[in-house]
């Protein structure tokens, strides 16, 4: 693991280097300073010469500004590095999740990937700057402040030597402490994000029914959980960082009896003894940066095994040889199609389905719930990959097209419309980026949606919201619209476009949505006779299958499932 997050320095190699460079430098600073005090003490003063006692005090006013640059260099350049790996691996994990399969989607929480795309990163980024510079620094004053302290006393060293051993062993005994509480700590926080985010979403509904106290106590436990879980990960730290200042301070106490000692009997020299309490208490820098590491180290572990883990999931991808499509006439075919969701591989969505749609037909899906509709048309999409059988586009099975190519040239207009948040020309835009101002213009002419965007305040540039909050139900579908009228695909898919709307909103959309489907493959899921009577084909599907197919007036003939449904009114939901 250690190893993988080494990589992600590559990019940053002379900004790591500037970085250990000046936490090297500082800390060699930091470490002349108590033998320059001894050499003060015992040397210069005593030789009564002010001329030199000045030139020794400028240099070590220039020692303190390179100390100074170097701290500079290290707070901001080091977070410069620390930003950058951050950035990296945020864009890293963005783009991986784009190529991963809406069924991960359905089983994953919106709040639990925001808490690792925003709040692992970020700890994993602090770790990524203070790490290298923490470990250098540490490394060098602890060794090198043990070595001055034996060029000094070796005698009083002798005590440290009984010490260090202790903090060691305790700092590994508590390491692994570290990680899982770390580890359940970032859990907890997932929870608490994907209840907060969930809770947002939902605030209309929510208020409706008065939940507003169900929510506060489902937040308040996760809260709790959270609270009780951080509380342990920092009882493991201070009961570490307590244990190992009692060494320290018990070791300053035995070196102000033992230096004293030696400083009457003329075995240690006045300014030796302040030089060896200075590498004592400098000595204590390097245990307190390992403490600090140890926790921001294991956080940011913990962080980083939740961001490993999801790019681990496998993306869906291109078959090997796949081809782009630069057109397409839009013959469907499905053959003996079987699907299963990976959530409940025992039971079977749809089985054996085959059927035909020529280019530029229209045919329609209806029955009861859960007969696999919807579904029909996600697999021609590749929102999910099929368990078994074929589907073609113009003689081409699926998978041999690319993914990005297939989808060019398939729209898709759904019962929940997705609006994005900002301005109804960025939501039209998402249709064709490239698209020229006419182009968009008329787009959302053809969806008869030009009207009312030219009342709003700023027309094309309004703010509808978040979620499209500002537009009614059949404004934020003529927005949908729109953007599939200027996507312009080949082939349409109408998964119940209209079934969330009024009935004088939906006969005004079905206008539009009879005209977007001119010179079009059509595939309409639909639960009202309105939308589907003058299909080419229509599909009674229900959990066996395809019962019945044919033209509005053969089923109607044939007096079956078809012809109950309409007779006793009854949605096709």
């Amino acid at each position: 693991m250690l190893r993988k997050f080494m990589t992600y320095y590559k990019p940053y190699k002379k900004l790591l280097f500037l970085d250990i460079l000046a936490a090297l430098v500082m800390s060699l600073i930091d470490l002349i300073t108590p033998r320059f005090t001894s050499y003060f003490i015992d040397d210069l003063i005593p030789q009564g010469s002010l001329s030199i006692i000045y030139r020794m005090l400028f240099f070590l006013a220039i020692a303190y500004i390179i100390h100074v640059v170097c701290g500079y260099v290290v707070e901001y350049w080091g977070h410069v590095m620390g930003v950058g790996i951050e950035y990296d691996m945020r864009k890293e994990m963005f783009d991986h999740l784009q190529t991963l399969p809406v069924e991960f989607y359905d089983n994953v929480q919106t709040g639990k990937l925001m808490s690792r795309l925003v709040g692992d990163l970020n700890e994993i980024s602090e770790a990524a700057h203070h790490g290298p510079e923490n470990l250098v620094l540490s490394i060098t004053i602890f060794i090198g402040s043990f070595v001055m302290m034996f060029l000094t006393s070796w005698r009083l060293s002798l005590i440290l030597l009984a010490v260090v051993p202790v903090m060691f062993i305790l700092a590994i005994n508590r390491n692994m402490k570290f990680r899982n509480a770390f580890r359940d700590m970032r859990k907890k926080i997932a929870q608490i994000n994907a209840q907060a985010e969930n809770n947002f979403s939902g605030i209309r509904v929510v208020k409706a029914f008065n939940g507003e106290e169900l929510e506060m106590d489902a937040f308040d436990e996760g809260n709790a959980n959270f609270a009780t879980t951080r509380k342990t990960a920092l009882k493991t730290m201070a009961e570490f960082g307590v244990s190992v200042k009692v060494f320290i301070y018990s070791t300053q106490i035995i070196v102000f009896i033992a230096g004293a000692y030696l400083v009457l009997n003329g075995s240690l020299e006045v300014g030796q003894m302040v030089a060896f309490l200075l590498y004592v208490q400098l000595f204590r820098q390097p245990v307190d940066r390992i403490t600090q590491f140890l926790m921001m180290f294991n956080q940011a572990m913990s962080g980083f095994e939740r961001f490993q883990e999801v790019l681990a999931i496998e993306p869906q991808m291109d078959r090997v040889g796949a081809i782009d499509l630069t057109e397409m006439k839009g013959h469907v075919r499905y053959h003996n199609v079987g699907f299963s969701y990976e959530s409940n591989k025992e039971k079977s969505v749809l089985n054996d389905i085959s059927f035909e749609v020529e280019p530029n037909k229209t045919i329609a899906f209806v029955g009861p719930s859960g007969g696999g509709k919807s579904t029909l048309c996600n697999l021609l999409v590749r929102f999910y990959e099929l368990d078994e059988g074929q589907i073609t586009i113009d003689g081409i099975d699926i998978m041999d097209i690319t993914i990005k190519s297939l989808r060019h040239h398939v729209g898709i207009v759904s019962q929940d419309v997705f609006i994005f948040a900002g301005t109804a020309r960025d939501n039209i835009l998402y249709g064709k980026p490239e698209a020229t101002e006419e182009e968009v213009i008329k787009a959302a002419k053809q969806a008869q949606a030009y009207e009312f965007i030219s009342e709003m305040p700023y027309g094309l540039d309004t703010n509808i919201g978040e979620r499209g909050v500002k537009l009614s139900g059949g404004q934020k579908q003529r927005i949908a619209l729109a953007r599939i009228f200027l996507k312009n695909p080949q082939i349409l898919i109408l998964d119940e476009a209209t079934s969330a709307l009024d009935n004088q909103t939906e006969i005004e959309i079905q206008e539009t949505l009879n005209k977007l489907s001119e010179d079009r493959t059509t595939l309409v899921v639909a639960h009202r006779l309105s939308t589907i009577r003058h299909a080419d084909e229509i599909c009674v599907v229900t959990a066996e299958g395809i019962v019945e197919r044919g033209t509005h007036e053969h089923l109607m003939d044939l007096k079956g499932l078809y012809y109950q449904l309409i007779n006793t009114q009854q949605d096709f939901v």
